[in-house]
């Protein structure tokens, strides 16, 4: 029974093989064709849209580079004004104005650099 059920396999796998080769073939003009609607759709991405998605690119990248050093001084100053914080607590050091100055910018920073997130890519 094994012996035949393997056989039965075979035959199906090998009639699967043979099927897409009996299909219809499609004469010159038809490849043609479909070629040049195939570059007819291609065309519209390569056209006189690819400069508009440079500059679309260049902005997002210019975006994203602002962020990136609102970024970099918000952490600046959060640690500038943990470590005043600190040295105040724990060593008895009077720098109270520069811990509340880096402390105002801090949050100055921080709610800046969410709405300008915000604004910039939050698909509206």
């Amino acid at each position: 029974m094994q012996f035949i059920s393997n056989r039965i396999l075979v035959l199906l796998f090998s009639l699967f093989m043979i099927f897409p080769l009996s299909a219809k073939s499609e004469t010159s003009q038809q490849i043609q064709e479909k070629a040049n609607n195939r570059a007819d759709i291609l065309s519209t991405f390569t056209g006189s849209q690819r400069g508009a998605l440079i500059e679309s690119y260049d902005e997002r990248r210019d975006q994203h580079r602002i962020l990136f050093y609102m970024g970099a001084a918000l952490l600046l100053f959060v640690l500038l004004t943990a470590g005043f914080g600190i040295s105040m607590a724990m060593l008895g050091k009077d720098v109270f104005v520069p811990h509340m100055i880096c402390a105002g910018v801090t949050v100055f920073l921080s709610i800046a650099h969410a709405v300008v997130a915000v604004v910039w890519f939050f698909p509206f």
